[in-house]
């Protein structure tokens, strides 16, 4: 595995790739690896020839320095973990690298709509952040494919409708959410847990399945179901943030024409910010009330 911090040499090792005609993958992280991270890297060499993986705590998409101070870096045990799948680059920028002139003087990608509705209503720029670096970092590595987990859901949709609309030669290939025994999703947030918090954590995914199971019961009244979720989940010791029952396709509010819809739920326990969806399949799409609190 080679360990590459700068552009050009990284580069220099794409294009002998790309001469020797080999099919590259691509898995962008901000560190602190897990489970779910690893489970992308194997994804990605059933789906190419090459994998590269890189290591960038963006500042971009961070809202509060605190919080961009605050991330986990841990670059020496995921280096190791990154050894151990046979990766074939590492790819570690700083970011001086990534933003020679600062942030405030580069270049910046943002998706209309979809970066500022949910999440990014609540965390404003994030995923301007999110859409800039991830295009930068394709600019670099020129994958033929790229994973990303189907866990941060409104990430993905904001890197699908960017590959589409800038016509970027990348397939985009989504991994579920991979999740702890007990239901959790795993997260380099969960680190940050107390043992206490760590217990309760799981009656997110749980309260997810219990919406679930009601819609495709046929229950329609989603402003309803959302109250009543976030009902059970403060019962649990949890703070509920936002959840929103949308089209899982467009993120936009539930219509009888919508096939599949999309559970996105965050909560506050403690100082960490856990988020989670659902992928539900309707049978019936009819709407009764379409608002969300």
């Amino acid at each position: 595995m080679q360990v590459i911090a700068d552009i050009a040499p990284l580069r220099d090792q794409i294009l002998q790739w790309r001469r020797e005609g080999q099919r590259i993958a691509f898995v962008p992280t901000m560190g602190h690896l897990h489970d779910g991270h690893l489970t992308l890297v194997r994804r990605a060499r059933e789906n190419a020839d090459v994998v590269v993986v890189s290591i960038f705590v963006n500042p971009m998409q961070f809202e509060k320095s605190d919080d961009l101070v605050a991330y986990p870096r841990t670059l020496e045990e995921d280096t190791a973990k990154l050894q151990a799948e046979a990766i074939d680059v590492l790819f570690t920028p700083s970011a001086e690298v990534m933003y020679p002139q600062g942030m405030d003087n580069h270049v910046s990608v943002e998706v209309p709509t979809l970066s500022t509705i949910l999440e990014g209503a609540s965390r404003p720029g994030h995923f301007k952040g999110v859409a800039t670096v991830v295009s930068k970092l394709f600019n670099i590595v020129q994958p033929d494919v790229a994973l990303f987990g189907e866990k941060d859901f409104q990430q993905l949709a904001v890197i699908n409708k960017m590959v589409a609309d800038l016509a970027l030669p990348i397939t985009i290939i989504p991994v579920p959410t991979v999740r702890e025994m007990d239901g959790l999703a795993m997260s380099s947030r969960n680190t940050r847990l107390t043992v206490d918090e760590r217990q309760r954590a799981p009656v997110l995914a749980k309260t997810l399945r219990w919406i679930s199971s009601q819609m495709r019961g046929g229950r329609n009244d989603y402003s309803e179901l959302v109250l009543d979720g976030n009902d059970q989940l403060r019962a649990a010791g949890l703070e509920p943030d936002e959840i929103f029952i949308r089209d899982a396709l467009s993120l936009q509010p539930v219509t009888e024409n919508t096939s599949k819809a999309v559970i996105l739920a965050s909560v506050k326990l403690g100082q960490v910010r856990l988020i989670d969806n659902l992928v539900v399949e309707l049978t019936v799409a009819t709407v009764e009330d379409n608002s969300e609190e």
